[in-house]
């Protein structure tokens, strides 16, 4: 998995400065954050009802169409995906509960 993510993430970094009227990375980054945003609630939302739904493939395709949107946000933010795995290892082996507890926002 992290291959194809890594591949989709360096793409969409090429294309965050390129020209809007051919990218449509850039054509959401010209628009950032409010385009990102609404793409990411947008997505988020057809994901819910797919699943809502037990619509599998869709649960497919709203999934990937998110995750696109959110590596999209993280580079407009100039997040690395790899603050989110690290992250993501941080949290590993530890309860959701607890970690949740432990959070101080």
């Amino acid at each position: 998995m992290s291959d194809i993510f890594e591949r989709v993430a360096r793409v969409v970094e090429e294309r965050r400065n390129a020209d809007p009227s051919s990218s449509y990375v850039a054509r959401l980054q010209a628009g950032a954050p409010d385009s990102i945003l609404k793409k990411i609630g947008e997505e988020a939302t057809e994901l819910v009802i797919a699943a809502k739904d037990a619509d599998r493939s869709a649960v497919v395709h709203e999934t990937a169409d998110l995750w696109f949107h959110t590596l999209v946000l993280l580079g407009a933010c100039k997040i690395g995906q790899d603050e989110v795995m690290a992250e993501l290892e941080r949290r590993f082996g530890v309860s959701g509960i607890d970690e949740k507890a432990a959070r101080t926002r």
